[in-house]
């Protein structure tokens, strides 16, 4: 599936929308489930998610005193993880949705973790920082709620200082069809009514999987990150493409 390149309009799950209006029903959408969001993914993901976001970190090999950005991570769960793994690098979270963010704070404060990690409100397409500013930028879950994901890559190499790394962790296209097909209804079937029944929100869970099925498969992000002005563009799939990683650096 190829990315949606129109300059007035995107996809928000099946809806064909404006990108203003797209950004508004995603802080929307996150603002419903912000205080379920972690405990949902446990349970969408039977917590494979956490293998997902270690090996993320894992490839990404953080370094001691590193200035890193997460974009989209508002409670904190990679920010942590960064945290635990490299204890003095300076961590920058940036989040869309002031809900998100607000629980991330608390839950560092939960964990006695009060210096750190930075807490920001932003778009990943208008990101709020001077060019050339971070180590790493890390990505999970998120790219495919962007309104222009395009505009976010671009924006990505521009707060990579050269030498920087980009690693994005996204729901991607399935390579076995078979588990393809039961992945399928697994997603359009169970997803939803655990929605209903944890958070009370059908809606922002059937919004999140037809998300998926709307997002670029592998090989097309890896070129869109290519245009954007990657170098050294890879990825690896992860659940036989359930999930994908996509690395790339800004040289």
């Amino acid at each position: 599936m190829t990315g949606d390149h129109d300059t007035s309009e995107t996809w928000f799950g099946d809806r064909r929308v404006g990108r203003a209006q797209k950004t508004m029903l995603v802080r929307d959408v996150f603002s419903s489930v912000a205080d379920k969001y972690d405990l949902m993914n446990d349970l969408m993901s039977v917590g494979i998610h956490r293998l997902w976001k270690s090996a993320m970190i894992d490839w990404l090999s953080p370094r001691a005193g590193q200035s890193i950005l997460d974009v989209g991570g508002g409670t904190g769960d990679i920010a942590f993880r960064l945290l635990e793994r490299v204890p003095d690098a300076r961590i920058t979270v940036c989040d869309l949705t002031p809900a998100m963010l607000n629980q991330g704070r608390d839950r560092a404060v939960d964990r006695g973790i009060l210096t750190g990690i930075e807490w920001v409100a932003g778009n990943a397409e208008h990101l709020p920082f001077d060019e050339m500013r971070f180590d790493a930028y890390t990505i999970g879950f998120c790219l495919r709620n962007v309104a222009d994901w395009d505009r976010a890559l671009h924006e990505a190499w521009r707060v990579l200082k050269p030498g920087g790394r980009f690693l994005c962790l996204e729901f991607s296209q399935v390579a076995v069809p078979a588990l393809a097909k039961a992945y399928d209804l697994y997603s359009f079937k169970v997803l939803p009514w655990l929605g209903q029944q944890v958070v009370g929100d059908r809606e922002s869970y059937q919004y999140l999987v037809e998300s998926i099925r709307r997002f670029p498969n592998q090989e097309t992000l890896a070129g869109m990150m290519a245009k954007a002005g990657f170098a050294q563009v890879s990825y690896r799939n992860l659940s036989a493409g359930v999930a994908a990683l996509h690395s790339g650096w800004r040289v």
